[in-house]
């Protein structure tokens, strides 16, 4: 599978296309007619890029997400103490995520729903690949005695991602409660307030109590 920097313009366009559309009107509802007539391209060439369909939506969440490996290998390297790692960690994957909603609302709908047997072989490869980064991170601060021993490892994202999801999910809620009359103000909520909890949350679950 390509990763980002492989795709043409034409294909970059017709990805960005089928992500409003499958973010919109679901993957079920959005056929490569619909896809191709947006993105003012011939069907044929959508089906030579691609091929299916469902083909289109594993090219979309590769293009979304493989260079976030890049930025956590670069991130292993910096001189940095590991709790500072994790910080900038979060931060990347907050950012990433609340900067690119249409793809994770679809792939949210598509793991849920479990309607069909999609191959992701490639996008699993790819969470095991951010997986071993954190664990590098956490093992580092392990050898170096300031993080716990008791750590389970596989929770720590879920635990970052959960709470992100769960605030966003409820954002009539939380915009009601919190005042966010704007997009920009529950935006620059979610970039400050809401990283800085969920940083201090997960430096909780690492950092021996003093």
């Amino acid at each position: 599978m390509e990763s980002n920097t492989d795709f043409n313009e034409k294909q970059i366009k017709i990805l960005q296309v089928a992500e409003t559309l499958f973010a919109e009107k679901g993957f079920d509802g959005t056929s490569i007619r619909n896809i191709s007539k947006e993105a003012k391209i011939n069907i044929a060439m959508v089906s030579y890029y691609f091929g299916s369909k469902e083909r289109l939506l594993e090219s979309l969440i590769l293009y979304r997400t493989s260079d976030l490996k890049t930025q956590l290998d670069t991130l292993i390297q910096e001189k940095l103490e590991p709790i500072e790692k994790i910080n900038k960690l979060i931060e990347l994957y907050i950012n990433r995520i609340n900067c690119n909603k249409g793809i994770y609302r679809i792939l949210h709908f598509e793991f849920a729903t479990n309607k069909r047997d999609l191959n992701f072989k490639s996008f699993t490869e790819l969470k095991k690949g951010n997986l071993k980064s954190l664990e590098a991170i956490i093992e580092e601060g392990q050898t170096k005695g300031v993080f716990r021993k008791d750590i389970i490892i596989p929770l720590i994202t879920p635990t970052i991602l959960g709470t992100f999801f769960h605030f966003h999910m409820n954002k009539p809620f939380f915009e009601n409660l919190l005042n966010l009359k704007t997009e920009d103000l529950y935006n620059n909520y979610i970039k400050t307030n809401l990283t800085k909890h969920i940083q201090q949350t997960i430096k909780a679950l690492l950092i021996y109590e003093s």
